[in-house]
């Protein structure tokens, strides 16, 4: 029996500028040059999969950095390269990670040609001064334009990427940018707490930042998840929100602990029963011996077990029981039962139609309840 891989993630790590609370693996000051480059070793290492019979992929994300800053003959030699090597299911989901100052109409055509029937958008506020904070480079009008003409062109699957606990917000400006965003109705909602990641801008000035207190982060996040039910939004993960069949299958592969591949510096893959990441150094990627740097280990049973009850509690459907009996050949709960019991009487957790799953309060608190029971 052949391996398939669920999902194929392509990143493109180039950037126009990094935004200031950014430690994703990105560059804002590649050279054309380089640039070129990139783009030859990553439809190289596309190149390297190509088998008998295909790869079979059901989903693909352009993932960044801005995707969105490739160009119209870029973007169509990579899906091309693609296209060649793997077997792209007919109704493959395919995303684009994008930022509305870079996006153009010509550059959405393209992409629709291309076969991309899926954009994210990266608004994160509608407030020009919680942008500038943020260090992002466009504005609420550059957001409006890009999402209307994205309807336009006929991308019928839209994500917008929204930010709270940002420094100065207050709950009425975010609940402007909530209202502004529900209000244009688009199919899936990303909703993050802002994290002040070591290293990064944000993080080296936090003792001159003005940070919502905890209980105002709290509220934002309750604010959040009312407006979204309201809304006719399912909050099927924890920091995403869709309309019912709208849910990001791509991510879906992550969290329900399927096989994928990446491809790009720094990306990771789980394909064939070995977890593999090419290096985070641009420079070693680019050489000829590039997976000479990459790190590689197999998955042991310990491991699986672990990643997919940590990942499936992510989700609002939980641990299916049975089917973690099935993978496993134990119960989930054996052993546990008094930090589950404990979990419902707090109502972080509840055990119904054979699902384990978490409370809309346990996913705020998350990290504490997979550490406590695994």
């Amino acid at each position: 029996m052949r391996a398939d891989a669920r999902g194929l993630y392509v990143h493109i790590p180039f950037c126009l500028k990094k935004c200031n609370y950014c430690d994703f693996c990105s560059f804002s000051d590649l050279s054309d040059e380089v640039r070129q480059k990139y783009i030859e070793r990553l439809l190289c290492e596309i190149l390297e999969y190509k088998s008998e019979p295909k790869i079979q992929i059901d989903t693909i994300f352009f993932g960044g950095g801005t995707p969105s800053l490739l160009s119209e003959a870029e973007f169509r030699f990579i899906t091309e390269k693609i296209g060649e090597v793997f077997d792209v299911s007919e109704n493959c989901e395919f995303t684009v990670e994008s930022n509305p100052k870079t996006l153009t109409r010509e550059k959405l055509i393209a992409y629709k040609a291309c076969g991309v029937n899926r954009l994210s958008i990266g608004l994160q506020s509608i407030h020009e001064n919680e942008q500038k904070i943020l260090g992002r480079i466009h504005n609420f009008d550059d957001f409006l334009e890009s999402y209307r003409t994205t309807r336009e062109v006929g991308i019928d699957n839209i994500n917008v990427d929204i930010m709270y606990s940002i420094p100065s917000q207050t709950l009425e400006s975010f609940e402007k940018t909530l209202d502004a965003v529900i209000s244009l109705m688009p199919e899936h909602i990303s909703a993050y707490s802002l994290i002040l990641e070591e290293g990064t801008p944000l993080y080296q000035k936090q003792s001159e930042l003005s940070l919502p207190t905890l209980d105002e982060e709290c509220r934002m996040y309750d604010i959040l998840c009312e407006r979204m039910s309201t809304a006719g939004y399912r909050h099927y993960e924890i920091s995403n929100y869709a309309k019912p069949g709208r849910e990001c299958r791509h991510n879906l592969v992550y969290w329900r602990a399927m096989e994928y591949l990446g491809v790009g510096v720094a990306a990771h893959s789980c394909f064939g029963g070995v977890r593999f990441s090419n290096s985070e150094k641009l420079s070693e990627y680019l050489t000829e011996n590039y997976k000479e740097y990459r790190t590689e280990e197999k998955i042991g049973n310990s491991e699986r077990e672990y990643e997919y009850a940590m990942l499936a509690l992510r989700l609002s459907e939980g641990i299916d029981l049975l089917e973690y009996r099935a993978r496993f050949g134990k119960d989930f709960l054996e052993g546990k039962a008094d930090v589950a019991s404990s979990l419902a009487a707090h109502g972080l957790a509840y055990t119904k139609d054979g699902h384990f799953s978490l409370t809309k309060k346990g996913f705020y608190v998350s990290n504490e309840i997979i550490c406590r029971l695994l």
